[in-house]
Formats: C-alpha cells, sequence, structure tokens
C-alpha cells in the first residue's frame, strides 16, 4: 500500500456534515485489494452511510464478494452516484436512499423497499454517523447532542428494528462503534459517548438474538481517513490526522471493509458480541 496519504495530506476543511469524499486531498482508499471468493454470493446487505468512507469500501467489497447492496446517504448526491457505479462495475446491483436515519419512517420504508427490490436481507451494516468538534462540555448545545444521538444511536435502533422481522438464522448485523468508545476523546464527548451506546447494545442485542442464530459483532477503527474529519477538525489537525497511532499513520476505509466482511460472512459463525479494533495498533480493552 501506497503511503502517499500520509505524506501528501494538506490542511483541509469542509464545512458541512458529513463532508464529501470527493472533495478530500488525497481522496481515501477505498477499492478492495484482493479477488472476492464468493463469501457473499447471493446475500443481500443493507449499509448506512454507504456513500463514502468506510461505508462506501464497505459496499464495493461486498460485491465484489457477491451480494446485492442497499445503501443509505444522508444527502450527498455525487459521492452515492459514485458509490452506486463502483458497486456495479464490481458485477454487483445497487439501490441508494437518500434521507435521515434518525427518522424512523425513512427507516422503515428503506427496509421496506430494499426487500421489496430483492426479495431479502441477510446482512445489516449500521456504519452512519457523525461527530463535531468542542473543547469544552459547555460549548455543546442541546441541538447538537440531540442531533449527535438521534444520528449516532438513535437511527441505529430504528433501522435494526425495521430489519429484524427479516432477518433469519446465519443472518449478521456489524454495529460500527469506534476506539472513542474505550478511550474516550476529550474534544469529542457527545460522539464517544454514542460509539460507547453502541458498543454496549453490540452486547446486549447479541445476547438477546443468539437463540435466533443472528449474530451481532462490532468493529472499533481507529482513526480512519474518512470525510468526517475535514469536516469536524480544523486544518492543521487534518494534516497531522492519525501520526499519534503506534503505525505513525491514520488507516484507510479499505483497511477497515475487511473486517465488517469477516463478521458478516460465514467465516465469523462462532462470534457474536465480539468487536474487532482495526486502529493502527492501539491496545484498548485488554
Amino acid at each position: 500500500m501506497s503511503d502517499r496519504h500520509d505524506t501528501e495530506r494538506p490542511p483541509q476543511a469542509q464545512e458541512h456534515q458529513p463532508g464529501d469524499e470527493h472533495k478530500m486531498m488525497p481522496e481515501p482508499d477505498y477499492m478492495p485489494r484482493y479477488p472476492g471468493s464468493g463469501r457473499l454470493k447471493d446475500k443481500v446487505a443493507l449499509i448506512t452511510g454507504g456513500d463514502s468512507g468506510i461505508g462506501r469500501a464497505t459496499s464495493i467489497l461486498f460485491a465484489r464478494e457477491g451480494a446485492k447492496i442497499a445503501f443509505v446517504y444522508r444527502d450527498k448526491d455525487e459521492d452515492a452516484e459514485k458509490t452506486r457505479r463502483l458497486i456495479e462495475e464490481e458485477g454487483g446491483k445497487a439501490i441508494a436512499f437518500r434521507g435521515d436515519i434518525g427518522d424512523k419512517s425513512f427507516c422503515d420504508e428503506v427496509v421496506a423497499k430494499t426487500v421489496s427490490e430483492f426479495d431479502r436481507l441477510d446482512v445489516l451494516v449500521n456504519d452512519a454517523g457523525e461527530q463535531h468538534m468542542a473543547e469544552e462540555l459547555e460549548e455543546i448545545s442541546e441541538a447538537q447532542l440531540t442531533r449527535t444521538f438521534r444520528t449516532n444511536i438513535f437511527g441505529i435502533f430504528f433501522i435494526t428494528q425495521a430489519a429484524l422481522p427479516h432477518l433469519k438464522k446465519g443472518d449478521a448485523i456489524v454495529n460500527l462503534t469506534s476506539i472513542t468508545a474505550y478511550r474516550g476523546q476529550p474534544v469529542l464527548m457527545d460522539y464517544a459517548s454514542t460509539k460507547g451506546a453502541i458498543l454496549a447494545l453490540t452486547r446486549s442485542l447479541s445476547k438477546n438474538l443468539a437463540d435466533k442464530g443472528i449474530r451481532v459483532n462490532g468493529v472499533a477503527p481507529g482513526p480512519i481517513w474518512t470525510p468526517l474529519i475535514p469536516a469536524s477538525f480544523p486544518p492543521d489537525k487534518v494534516a497531522n490526522f492519525g501520526a499519534n497511532q503506534p503505525m505513525g499513520r491514520a488507516g484507510q476505509p479499505n483497511e477497515v471493509a475487511p473486517a465488517v466482511l469477516f463478521l458478516a460472512c460465514a467465516d465469523s459463525s462462532y462470534m457474536t458480541g465480539q468487536v474487532l479494533h482495526p486502529n493502527g495498533g492501539a491496545v484498548v480493552g485488554g
């Protein structure tokens, strides 16, 4: 893998969440590194936040592994169209849904239309999220707190509630939590709190669904080069993002997507309630 992303990342910022991938310099690595092996052949996967970042990389990888893809995105139409095209270039079928996963009726509609289009649902990946930097707790407004929790945790409840009637024995749910759930983050206190809630939900739901044969696991990335980064931090922080990790760099979305794939497919058939940690060498939860 080239290290151009670590040596040529200029200071940059974006004004709106969740950020535009096509405006990032350089663009993240999202393409899978290896040929597919049919690990999701004939499966249908629903992926939130699928237009960019980890969600895009996961969507493309799943398509390469044989899945049909439904993905949800907030409002970045250009990024979503590119993701759809990349899925189709892998030979996959794709449908995209534009909207807010914090809206329960939207989540119900997404699941209903996915099942109507593809006749089934086998894998749910809860990836969508947002974060907003605040130096002090008092800076976090009620509106920001509500918005962050509604997107990051309410949205997971809503879409998972809609999906569960269609999931069956052998199917999988993969939730994206974060290293911040384990270590905290002093300028992302509300975001880190939602990621802790996702971790607790993953463990709790895995026990609730174990007797039904539906596995629930999580992935807790460290610093990953996605549109959330220039949309969240000042330009100087973006330029050095990830440099404090043991491996000395930020990760790429296509370094996280294989962990999601592992938990989504039968390779992880004896795992539920667990979390994988692609984070550049940080030891957490030990």
